[in-house]
Parts: C-alpha cells; structure tokens; sequence
C-alpha cells in the first residue's frame, strides 16, 4: 500500500513548474511557522492566567484581522501584484509576532492580534494569484493540489513543535513565529521570480465582459451561509479543544501537539490518493455531506466518560480528519466549478471570508458556552450543528444554472 500511494503522488505531481515546487517550499515553510495560534487559548489562560473569554477574545480578534486581511489581500494584489504583497506581509508580519512576544498586556495583545493576521492573511489572495500565475499550462488544478499538500505538511510538523516548544516556554512559539515568516518573505524575494504582463492580459480579455458578482448567485450564497457554519465547528477543534485536553483530561501541551498534528499527517499521507479514488464515483454534494457527519462524530466522540484519554482524543482527530477530507477538497470543487476565469478571485474571496467569518465566532461562542455550561453541552450543539448543516447542504439544488 505504501508503494502504491508513493507511486500515486509521482504520477500526480510530475511535470509541474520550478516555480511551483517553489511556491510550495514556501507555502510549507509559512505554515510550519504559524504554530502559535492553535496554543493561543492555552497561552492566554495557562501563561498569562487570563480566563477562557479573554482567550476567546483575542483568538477571535484574529479573525477580525483575518477579514480584513484577506478582504485587502485581494485589493492589494491588483495594485501592486503577488510578489510583493507576499513578501511584504510575511516581513511585517513575522516582526509584529515578535514584538507580540515581548508583550503582556492584554489590550495590546488584543491590537497585535488584528495587525498579526491582516498581514498573514493579505498573505492569501496573494499567494492564490501566484500558484496560478507560476502554474505550467494545463496543470493549474495540480499545482494547487500541491500546494494544499505542502500546507497540510506544514501544519503537521508546525503543530506538532508547537506542543513541544510550548512545553519549555510559550514566548519563544512567538519568536520562532516570527523568525520564520520574516524567512518566507526572503525566500520569496531571492527565490521566486516576478511574472511579467500577469495582469495585463486578464485586464485585456476583461474588456467588454460583464463579471457576475458571487453575492448575485442565491446558490453560492446559500452555499457559503452553510459553509460557514461548518467552518465555525471546524475552528473549534483547533481553538477550543486543546483548552479542553489540557483542563479536563490533563494532557500536555507536547502531547497536544502531536495529537493535534495526527491530522495535518493524514492528510498529507493520504487524501491525494483517496480523492483520486473517490473522484467521480458519486457527486460532491455526497462527498460533502458525508464528510460533515464524519465531523460531527468527532464531537460526540469527546462526550465518551474520561476514560484513556489520549485515545479518546486520537479518536476524536481521526474522525475529525477524515471529515475533513471527505468535504473539504468537494467544497473547494464546487466554489471552483461555480465560478469562472474572470470572477474565480472573488468567488475564492467570499468562500476565504466565510472561513475568516467562522475563526471570529468560534472562539467567541465556544469559550462562551464552555465557561457557562460546561464542554459537554459545547460538543453537543457542536454536533447537532453539523447535522443540521448536513441537512442543508443535503437540501441544495446544485443543478440551478451556473451564473455568468
């Protein structure tokens, strides 16, 4: 089996540009350095000694600045292009999470945490606009794939170090965030070259082309209104749950890590070669139901009595993982397929900010309904939502005409 998956990814990725090899280098190094947002709950209440909706506060407040980011990420992409958009952000960024680190004060942590992630979110669209751009004729959808891998990757070994780092001392997961972002935008800069008449050619076959807004499709809206909703649980996992493991069952920041981490491994080890299984055999829109009730599972699953802990938490991330794969790669079909060369960029605008959305109100809501009723009725509306999330998109006409 492992032969067979090796054997996949050669076939899957071969033929791609230098430049996106590239790209997603970086993209893999960007995302081993952002590992101190999902021990954000953790720093705030086990460092800093701050109740959990004070946690909920500024991790929310990273979606705020997540909004904003990737809403001017867009624009900013337009004006001055991805190269620089990029390599700025990431500078600027990577400074502002080391100045993070020498801070303590919470309402000046509260305005870091807005500035922090406008810039790695402006970071998106840009890097979006790049792939693309830097893509062989032909290969667009793999350069992507590989790049969601590269992210995955990242992720992966990024969480896992988080745990441990966070284990010696909280500060340093910022500086070490810090460190390697400003290493991005360098890398950026002296390995990645620009792309020359880029947006002069879209602008030209713009011309004389009316663009449908995605807010004028009553379909993608719906869509993303249940997107959301799924996104809002999903952020939970990574916000509020490790706050769970570590005050109710006791579990260490390193071993936090590492169990957090088991996804970000499952992912890059795995959905390439089950997608390629899956892909065709029956519509996204089961795909994507499916998915959002593997979710939910991994909710109720942190119901079951405290009992072997580690394995129950295990348990609850495989579940979560494969909830994510089933779903999320159809999800992005679906904004993909909605929407068209001359209004792709908005239609992955709207679906980021629904994303960006969800990072807002889960910490807030979940903090919330944990300090109050306790993590038990948390899990349980957790997993009522997803059901009824899996209603909705279940209830979608997905054949309604595609808007142009």
């Amino acid at each position: 089996m492992f032969r067979q998956i090796i054997n996949a990814y050669k076939t899957s990725f071969s033929g791609l540009s230098r430049e996106t090899w590239l790209l997603s280098s970086v993209i893999l190094l960007n995302r081993c350095g952002y590992m101190a947002v999902p021990f954000m709950g953790l720093y705030v209440t086990q460092s800093l000694h701050r109740p959990e909706s004070d946690a909920g506060i500024i991790i929310s407040l990273f979606g705020v600045g997540a909004i904003l980011g990737a809403t001017a990420g867009g624009k900013l992409t337009d004006m001055f292009g991805f190269r620089p958009v990029q390599i700025f952000s990431s500078l600027i960024g990577g400074a502002l999470f080391l100045v993070f680190s020498q801070v303590s004060h919470f309402s000046t942590l509260c305005v870091l945490a807005v500035l922090i992630s406008f810039f790695y979110d402006a970071f998106r669209p840009a890097n979006f606009t790049a792939i693309a751009a830097y893509a062989a004729p032909g290969k667009e959808t793999r350069s992507y794939s590989l790049n969601r891998l590269a992210t995955n990757i990242g992720f992966s070994f990024g969480i896992t170090m988080g745990g441990i780092i966070a284990s010696f001392n909280y500060k340093l997961l910022f500086i070490v965030d810090g460190v390697v972002s400003i290493a991005v935008g360098i890398a950026i800069f002296l390995l990645l070259p620009a792309v020359k008449g880029f947006r002069k050619a879209v602008k030209e076959k713009l011309i004389g082309i009316t663009v449908r807004k995605p807010w004028e499709d009553a379909l993608f809206v719906k869509f993303i209104l249940l997107t959301t909703i799924f996104a809002t649980c999903f952020f939970l996992m990574f916000r509020v749950v490790p706050v769970f493991f570590k005050q109710e069952w006791h579990i260490n920041e390193a071993t936090i890590g590492l169990i957090l981490g088991v996804n970000g491994a499952i992912i890059a080890l795995l959905e390439m070669v089950m997608i390629s299984k899956l892909e065709n055999k029956r519509s996204p829109q089961f795909y994507i139901i499916t998915g959002v009730l593997i979710t939910g599972l991994s909710f109720a699953v942190l119901m079951i009595p405290k009992f072997l802990p580690i394995v129950v938490a295990l348990l609850s991330i495989v579940c979560f993982t494969f909830g994510e794969m089933f779903s999320m790669p159809f999800i992005n079909t679906f904004v993909i397929k909605r929407s068209n060369e001359f209004n792709r960029g908005m239609y992955a605008a709207g679906y980021m900010i629904s994303w960006s959305i969800a990072q807002v109100v889960a910490p807030i809501a979940g903090f919330y309904l944990a300090e109050k009723f306790g993590y038990n009725v948390l899990f349980i509306c957790m997993t009522v939502m997803l059901m009824l999330c899996a209603y909705g998109y279940s209830a979608l006409n997905y054949k309604e005409e595609i808007p142009r």
